[in-house]
């Protein structure tokens, strides 16, 4: 995974109000959403069984939950479909869908692995060689379907090309064409996995909103406030990449200033906090938290995986959740979403 420490667009979250700023980098662990991979969203056996019969004769279980995480990686780079298809066709052509490990790269054996190839020394889903990125990711699921989806944004036009000339421009096969066979199995998977419900809860149960999203009294609050106490436990909403953990408090001219105590409404800045990057490019963001949340950088989430407890640092007056939902991985003012909305579409009530 690329990690990046920017100079980031943070929310400056109040019991009542938020607005966004730029801020100087404090404590911080943030980078690039990457995906939902990784078995996040916990497809059922009934699930898996609809995919592996959409990909074909051959195709079971274990291949099925692998065309998951190609896909969810992909949708979660908030790229086009088609390159979760052409991910998906690459993969049934080099590997049928299996992380395949290499006796000819010995350390590769003792990774988890699906079976054995013998293709110099390629290994994983994708078949990637050493030079693509440490072994341990290119045995990864998700790991090695992020560097494939990297190599193929460096393709120039790669979104016009058909998909056997998109794959080959990155994996460089002796057999050109042979992409193109699995392009409608590939398709067919797509749209079951697509139909997979991963489902959402609610962050903070019981509690309900007390403060809401860009009033007339405060048209800049980004979010809703839950009146969950201190010490509750703070849940992932959905499956998903936990893409941010950040200390962000301040004062008016900038200097960092600890999140691991109760702010003010004279301090700027969200406290303790957590975004999650979800499938469909959306992402919720978690603020005020009372400590360092229980989560980092890169982790995958399903829902109601603990993120951290209520608490009432940055600016706050009172402990509570100050609870976002954004229709973009890099979360702005303007992507900012009405969340007891956003989470009735999901069949959830704030």
């Amino acid at each position: 995974m690329r990690r990046l420490i920017i100079l980031a667009l943070l929310g400056l979250c109040a019991f009542g109000a938020c607005a966004v700023l730029t801020v100087v980098s404090g404590t911080s662990d943030q980078h690039s959403a990457i995906g939902t991979g990784g078995g996040a969203c916990d497809p059922s056996p009934d699930d898996l069984d609809a995919v592996a019969a959409a990909l074909g004769s051959g195709y079971g279980r274990t291949q099925a939950d692998h065309a998951v995480t190609i896909w969810q990686t992909a949708t979660g780079r908030d790229l086009p479909e088609r390159a979760g298809l052409i991910a998906l066709a690459t993969a049934m052509q080099e590997s049928t869908l299996r992380v395949l490990a290499n006796p000819a790269v010995p350390a590769s054996l003792d990774l988890p692995h699906d079976g054995l190839g013998e293709d110099h020394d390629s290994v994983g889903l994708f078949q990637q060689r050493p030079h693509w990125g440490d072994l341990a990711d290119l045995m990864d699921p998700a790991a090695s379907t992020n560097l494939f989806l990297d190599a193929l944004e460096d393709v120039e036009g790669w979104e016009s090309m058909s998909l056997a000339a998109a794959a080959q421009a990155v994996q460089v096969s002796a057999f050109p064409d042979a992409y193109a066979k699995h392009e409608s199995a590939a398709t067919a998977a797509a749209k079951v996995i697509a139909a997979i419900e991963c489902g959402w809860i609610h962050p903070v149960a019981g509690y309900g909103v007390n403060s809401g999203w860009r009033t007339s009294e405060r048209p800049t609050h980004n979010g809703v406030d839950l009146a969950a106490p201190r010490g509750t436990e703070i849940l992932a909403a959905a499956a998903g990449e936990v893409v941010t953990v950040v200390c962000n408090a301040h004062n008016g001219v900038g200097r960092q200033l600890s999140c691991d105590v109760d702010g003010s409404p004279g301090i700027a800045g969200c406290g303790w906090y957590v975004e999650v990057a979800h499938a469909e490019g959306l992402l919720t963001r978690y603020c005020h938290m009372g400590e360092r949340p229980a989560v980092s950088v890169g982790d995958q989430v399903a829902p109601g995986d603990l993120l951290g407890y209520v608490g009432s640092s940055g600016r706050s007056s009172g402990p509570h959740l100050h609870l976002e939902v954004h229709t973009s991985h890099h979360a702005t003012f303007d992507t900012a979403i009405e969340p007891v909305a956003a989470f009735e579409a999901k069949g959830v009530q704030l």
